[in-house]
């Protein structure tokens, strides 16, 4: 009895055996396969065993399974092209081919054939449509052979590739093995594909095949272009525990889902039919061509195809939401969608009528346009709606897919008329959490139901109402296919899967997730939190009158931390920084192959504007040769005039991503702009000076993390947020993001109770106003109406008056998002929404004396610092991250002040924010760096430690060393006794700051 072969060679035979149900064995160790020209007799996954030996290296094509194929589906061309013997006409018809698959790629010639002379060529018959039996027969006519370890090279004949597969004779996939158990991985297939194999070799020309794969019984891995080490590999896995590679596989080896699943017989056809082909685009600046070969990414071909699948089986009405981190490729996996949504069918009709995709991006229109062209007329199939009648007009003329702005969607959908009552859509929409939970979404809904749903006869004002609450509804002729990297709780809520728990709670979770873990383990994005540092600002403050007046502690406090930052010695110093960083960190390490750019994230307009001056003349200074660009909307004053980004920069607004990647340009500073959807390879550092937290400070950060061939890390200095505060906003979004359970709307009951507590209106009110506002009274009939209400409103006491607008608020903004969702309606949730909407805005708030102004008049900043601290790997929880649902109650609270003297106050700010003054820094400065390392390092204790212990101990004699140094120094030195005695961040620096300089350095 032999033992398990676990060679290369058994893992070889192993795929063979699950594709074509044989060994596939050359026949130099058994008899060649029989050839037979009646329909092919597939085996395994509906492959057939090829010869290596019928492979003609000249032309790249299996010349016996060629020939079977055209005499078996053309058999007068076939005669004609005379296969069967090397003749000129046979040499000729493959010069051609030959010629066609170089020009169009191998993909292109399987859809669309050749012209060769008179004939028409088919090279390939595609998946035939239900019932039609010659499609059918031709179908079955396509003869998919693997062939084992094929002989390729003309100059190098020995070199052989393990597996190469092969559809009508033409190769489409080569394969490299290797096997972990002896002791060889994919990587090593990797570099041999990237060192053994001559991309100069015919069957290696981008567009010949469609992908190189390289396989062990781990991982696998795929590359379209083969360029000798500049090939370009990528993982082809399933994932596993949220991140890269793949799950234990009860069945069998890992990596077997890739002849069992993608290249089954089926499989393959699918993806050459709607997946993968040959783009070519043309770079804006050098206007020079450029091909690429695409090829779906695991995730992205396991979303498309399960989405169809639950679409097919479940119809229209649905919800989806997909999880997809940056670099998950989202543009293609919509594009792929988006166009086979077109085509699916149930009970033989489409499920669609039109596919409408809501997107800011621009390159996501590109990518679709290219993706359908493959397929279809791009003018037939694809629109951009751009304006009101659009939608109108494209769904006339047969657009399926029509693109546009979530700004622009509400007032395109208005112009549907009835004609389209009985229309089925699919809304897709990118970035789903940007467009979803206010009036945005109830007008999108709104729109659309006008559009299937208007009704002539004049309508009541009880029908207006049922209107309304409909029109919030998420449609029943509509399914939502929401693609996001950062869901929201409302995201999760309106999109997500819900999942029911045993406690009775209902959680929500994505349809399909691609992790920011798997994305960073792929190499797909840079973990941005992998080189943070924050940055400590150190203030003194002074009192700058004689006087010692109270003011409100805490609103006291965030005045005088704002005018710090904002003090124009703060910016200045804080530009020098970032500059000197940018310079000696990023531009003297070469970082991305010396063509790194920095980002700073400022927290205002005017804060930007500061630093883009000072900034420019702290590069002037340093006679630096790049300059910076500032980002900003509007117009703005400063220094007595109106400034704009492009009286700023000195070029248009829209040119600032362009510029901003050609010389000298090097540092954006922007103020909320270019801080979401922002993807540029380039950017290496961020320097941040702005409050950041939750999706924000994901968003924000996550723009340094797009992929570049010569990016290995990048680096953020924070100046304004602390590494607890970071770690908490990207956790949630670091894996599968979980709804830890529904909005409850029994809380609607409860704040509708509460409200209508205060007796602040009536019902009756209520029915009147609605009634008037819908009927399009005149404004003042509302208005008498309205303040009746606020005078009731007046007449509470300032926490009364603070907890109903809070209340009212409240009501609004959770009806607003649960009459999205519920199954139920409610006429007076509906009616008192519509009335506290127009009553808020009327509720004056209650008046809080500022009981801190004037502080900044009496205060002077006497000194600044700001002091780097540092570089830390902010490491997140390895968990799915659960968020908590909307909140249903009122927030707003009446603060008491806290009132305390002046001197107080900026005693306090200093003690927490302040710098240590010295009375003489020169003499402290000595003592700290000199004398007492020397002492220190004198110490027998401590000098024994060093070099008969390991550091731990040494650590342990040093301390106890500096304890009795600074004892001693306490006579000549209580000042410096004291901040060590008293002070513990300055002790525990002191000691750091010893020991580094004296262990082992004596």
């Amino acid at each position: 009895m032999k033992p398990t072969d676990i060679s290369e060679h058994g893992l070889e035979r192993h795929i063979c055996r699950a594709l074509t149900g044989t060994d596939c064995l050359p026949p130099q160790t058994a008899p060649a396969p029989a050839v037979s020209e009646d329909k092919p007799s597939y085996g395994g996954a509906g492959w057939l065993p090829g010869n290596p030996s019928d492979y003609n290296r000249e032309y790249c094509v299996d010349l016996v399974q060629l020939s079977l194929f055209l005499k078996a589906t053309q058999p007068k061309i076939a005669e004609t092209l005379d296969l069967d013997n090397d003749s000129p006409t046979r040499r000729s018809f493959l010069a051609r081919l030959q010629g066609e698959i170089s020009k169009r790629g191998v993909v292109n010639v399987l859809r669309n054939g050749i012209e060769h002379g008179p004939h028409h060529i088919e090279l390939f018959y595609g998946t035939p449509s239900e019932g039609n039996e010659q499609a059918k027969a031709l179908y079955e006519q396509n003869r998919f052979t693997v062939t084992r370890q094929l002989r390729y090279s003309r100059e190098e004949t020995q070199r052989a590739l393990d597996l190469v597969l092969f559809i009508n004779g033409l190769p489409v996939f080569t394969f490299e093995l290797k096997n972990s158990l002896t002791k060889q991985t994919v990587h090593d297939a990797i570099e041999q594909y990237k060192r053994d194999r001559n991309p100069r070799e015919k069957l290696f020309e981008l567009g010949r095949c469609i992908a190189h794969f390289a396989v062990d019984d781990n991982e696998v891995w795929f590359c379209t272009e083969l360029k000798g080490k500049a090939s370009w590999f990528l993982p082809f896995n399933k994932g596993y525990n949220d991140g890269a590679g793949n799950p234990p596989n009860p069945n069998g080896i890992k990596t077997d889902y890739l002849w069992r699943e993608i290249l089954t017989r089926e499989s393959v056809v699918d993806i050459i039919e709607h997946y993968t082909h040959l783009v070519e685009s043309k770079e804006e600046k050098t206007n020079k061509k450029r091909r690429v070969q695409i090829w779906p990414r695991f995730h992205q071909l396991d979303v498309v195809r399960k989405l169809l699948a639950d679409v097919r089986k479940n119809g229209v009405g649905q919800r989806y939401l997909i999880q997809h981190s940056a670099g998950s490729g989202k543009s293609n996996s919509i594009a792929w969608l988006a166009h086979q949504l077109i085509g699916v069918q149930r009970a033989g009709k489409s499920v669609f009528d039109s596919i409408i995709v809501v997107t800011d991006r621009r390159i996501l229109d590109r990518q679709i346009r290219d993706t359908v062209k493959q397929f279809a007329q791009v003018s037939a199939t694809v629109g951009h709606a751009e304006r009101a009648g659009d939608l109108r007009k494209f769904i006339e003329s047969g657009k399926k897919i029509i693109i546009t702005t979530l700004q622009k969607f509400p007032f395109i959908l208005d112009e549907i008329g009835n004609e389209h009552r009985n229309r089925n859509f699919a809304i897709i929409i990118d970035e789903a959490h940007s467009s979803q939970g206010g009036r945005t979404t109830a007008k999108m809904h709104q729109a659309l139901s006008a559009a299937v749903n208007n009704d002539e006869d004049e309508e009541t004002f009880e029908d207006e109402i049922n209107r309304l609450m409909e029109a919030k509804k998420l449609l029943p002729n509509a399914s939502y296919f929401a693609f996001t990297a950062t869901p929201k709780n409302k995201t999760l809520e309106i999109f997500g899967t819900p999942v029911p728990q045993p406690d009775g709670k209902v959680k929500h979770i994505p349809f399909h997730s691609y992790t920011m873990k798997q994305a960073i383990q792929e190499g797909f994005i840079l973990d941005v939190l992998a080189n943070y540092t924050p940055v400590k600002s150190y203030y003194h403050l002074v009192k700058t009158i004689e006087d010692d007046p109270e003011f409100d502690k805490k609103k006291a406090q965030k005045k005088l931390r704002r005018f710090v930052e904002n003090h124009e010695h703060a910016i200045r110093l804080k530009a020098e920084i970032m500059v000197d960083h940018f310079h000696e960190q990023v531009l003297a390490k070469g970082k991305i192959g010396g063509k790194a750019r920095a980002m700073v994230v400022t927290g205002s307009i005017a804060r930007a504007i500061e630093y883009f001056h000072a900034i420019q003349q702290y590069l002037q200074e340093r006679k630096s040769p790049y300059k910076a660009i500032v980002a900003f909307s509007g117009e703005h004053d400063y220094g007595g005039k109106k400034v704009s980004e492009a009286s700023l920069n000195g070029f248009p607004s829209n040119m600032i991503a362009e510029k901003i990647q050609q010389d000298p340009y090097r540092i954006l500073i922007c103020a909320d702009k270019f801080q979401t959807g922002y993807d540029e390879p380039l950017m290496h550092t961020m320097y941040v000076d702005k409050t950041l937290s939750g999706v924000k400070a994901v968003q924000t950060l996550s723009r340094l993390n797009r992929s570049h061939p010569q990016k290995y890390d990048t680096f953020i200095l924070d100046f304004a947020n602390d590494p607890e505060t970071i770690r908490k906003a990207f956790e949630p979004y670091y894996r599968t993001t979980i709804l830890s359970e529904e909005t409850d709307p029994n809380k609607l009951h409860d704040l509708k109770a509460n409200l209508d507590g205060y007796q602040v209106y009536g019902q009756d009110n209520v029915e009147d106003v609605v009634r008037m506002y819908l009927g399009g009274a005149e404004r003042n009939h509302l208005d008498v109406m309205l303040d009746r209400c606020v005078e009731e409103y007046l007449n509470l006491d300032e926490d009364g008056q603070v907890d109903f607008k809070s209340k009212a608020k409240s009501f609004v903004r959770i009806y607003n998002f649960l009459s999205t969702i519920l199954p139920y309606t409610n006429a007076s949730w509906e009616k008192l929404s519509v009335f506290l909407q127009l009553l808020a805005p009327k509720l004056p708030a209650p008046k809080e004396e500022d009981l801190s102004k004037g502080i900044l008049e009496a205060i002077d900043m006497d000194s600044y610092r700001a002091e780097k601290q540092q570089t830390m790997r902010i490491a997140l929880n390895d968990a799915d991250g659960e968020i908590e649902p909307v909140p249903t109650v009122g927030i707003g609270y009446k603060r008491e002040p806290e009132l305390d003297l002046l001197s107080n106050i900026i005693h306090s700010f200093n003690d927490l924010f302040g710098n240590i003054e010295w009375t003489d820094k020169d003499r402290i400065q000595k003592l700290i760096t000199e004398e007492i390392p020397a002492r220190v390092a004198a110490d027998a204790a401590y000098q024994n430690a060093m070099k008969n212990s390991d550091a731990q101990n040494a650590r342990i004699e040093h301390d106890k060393a500096l304890e009795r140094v600074m004892t001693a120094i306490l006579q000549d030195d209580t000042e410096l006794f004291k901040q060590f005695s008293d002070n513990e961040s300055f002790r525990r620096w002191l000691r750091e700051t010893v020991f580094s300089l004296t262990y082992l350095h004596q």
